[in-house]
């Protein structure tokens, strides 16, 4: 048998490589070490520019053409650094290498001992996944939620007095609308989306142990906590004072958190909108030329929802693995995070695949109103709710002499199949007012949807 060329494992990187890549732009290891290049860069400027050990502060040019290999950094860049890395076994010392050799090119002289001057790789390391986690969540993953949320009110708005027949338990029950159910939806997700967007993005600079003990070694007099929150603020995040080597990654488990809480609400919505287009409440779109089985034709599968219930259980897998494991170090350092943080992309990366099905599948469907209709009209007995609660407030009026209201209706349907008739023959001889009894006469199971349509507001 011949070898395969190279081929990927994950099919994030294979067959779903479209639809994730942006994340590849932050998350991959060219992205980390973009980020890790402008750590070293940013710390390289800071120091210089105060005059540090008697550094001078470098020219625009020379900061431009440091901060060129950040912005420019392209194939070439990674296959040296992977060959730097070879030799060094560290990838962090890769990059330090990598600076080193790029400064005489832009006649910065005396400076070289500055590059990478007092930091422990976690202090490179942390803040580079700070900044790549917050660009791929709020330029690639965010965005995409925000679609998907914006798919859902427009068919909220949209469907807002539709009614549909609720099924609580499966069964039918209570009429609700087919707007005001995706509102829920839009509510639910406002808010785990709010409070992403307000996760704070910790990061540290204080050495190998986070006690500063090197830099205080090198210039005694210097405020070096002011000086590192000073750095870390300047790439806006948020300083870590108390830290080991590492910076503990409690903010990352919140965010993973959120992300798999978030994760959880849209595969509720995924398995309620596949019952929904089993039941016929929605149409699908065929799309042009697609095949929904291999040995039945008829078919249309809801495969968007179901390929995205899946990522979407990847996703949190992964992420809360990542919550577990990344709050614990050993003592003041172990190597379990820098393995893990390594999937933090493949993670979003699940999750965005989903969110990409999400609305595309949103995009595919149609509201099935005269199936809606048909279901509504087949369940007259959903009304015994509204019965018997008018019965037991004309009881409490005086206007009605009737023992046990709930008994009575449930004699009535329990488990059985009302008609129209049925109803109102059982309405024309009940013990109530003529208001409340024209009112009940009037009653139907498409009316019966109380403030549904008027709830969608909330979301509007």
């Amino acid at each position: 048998m011949t070898h395969l060329p190279h081929q990927p494992i994950s099919p994030l990187d294979g067959r779903y490589r479209n639809a994730v890549t942006d994340i590849g732009e932050h998350l991959s290891e060219a992205g980390i070490n973009r980020a890790r290049i402008r750590v070293e860069v940013e710390w390289l400027i800071f120091l210089t520019d105060r005059r540090m050990f008697g550094s001078l502060p470098l020219s625009d040019g020379q900061k431009s053409g440091l901060r060129a290999l950040v912005t420019g950094f392209g194939e070439d860049d990674i296959r040296e650094l992977a060959r730097l890395e070879a030799t060094t076994r560290h990838d962090v010392k890769a990059v330090e290498y990598f600076i080193r050799d790029r400064l005489p090119a832009l006649d910065i002289h005396g400076a070289s001992e500055l590059v990478h001057f007092a930091a422990t790789s976690e202090d490179i390391n942390n803040i580079a996944y700070a900044l790549c986690l917050g660009a791929a969540l709020h330029e690639v993953w965010m965005p995409k939620l925000r679609a998907v949320i914006a798919a859902l009110r427009d068919i909220a708005i949209e469907n807002r007095a539709v009614p549909m027949l609720a099924r609580t338990h499966g069964q039918p029950a209570t009429p609700t609308t087919v707007g005001k159910e995706f509102a829920v939806f839009v509510h639910r997700l406002e808010r785990i989306a709010h409070q992403i967007e307000g996760t704070e993005f910790l990061a540290k600079f204080s050495g190998a142990t986070g006690t500063f003990a090197a830099h205080l070694a090198a210039d005694p007099d210097a405020d070096w906590p002011a000086l590192s929150r000073e750095f870390v603020e300047s790439l806006e995040l948020t300083w870590n004072p108390l830290t080991t080597q590492i910076e503990s990654h409690d903010w990352q488990a919140e965010l993973y958190n959120r992300v798999s809480h978030a994760n959880r609400v849209l595969h509720n919505l995924c398995t309620d909108v596949w019952a929904y287009i089993s039941l016929g409440y929605f149409t699908q779109t065929p799309a042009e030329g697609a095949t929904g089985s291999s040995t039945m034709p008829h078919k249309v599968n809801p495969i968007r929802f179901e390929n995205a219930e899946s990522n979407l259980e990847l996703s949190c897998a992964i992420l809360d693995s990542l919550a577990a494991t990344l709050v614990t170090s050993r003592l003041q350092r172990d190597l379990t995070d820098s393995s893990a943080q390594r999937n933090i992309g493949v993670g979003l990366g699940h999750s965005l695949l989903a969110l990409d099905n999400i609305l595309r599948g949103l995009g595919e469907i149609s509201v099935n109103e005269s199936q809606l209709a048909s279901d509504l009209d087949d369940n007259w007995e959903v009304l015994a709710e509204a019965i018997q609660t008018v019965i037991r407030a004309e009881i409490t009026a005086g206007r009605s002499s009737i023992a046990d209201p709930y008994a009575l209706l449930k004699d009535l349907t329990r488990g059985k199949r009302i008609t129209r008739d049925d109803l109102r023959e059982f309405l024309r001889d009940l013990d109530v007012g003529p208001d409340a009894r024209a009112r009940l006469l009037a009653l139907v199971p498409a009316d019966y949807t109380g403030l549904a349509a008027a709830l969608v507001d909330f979301v509007n």
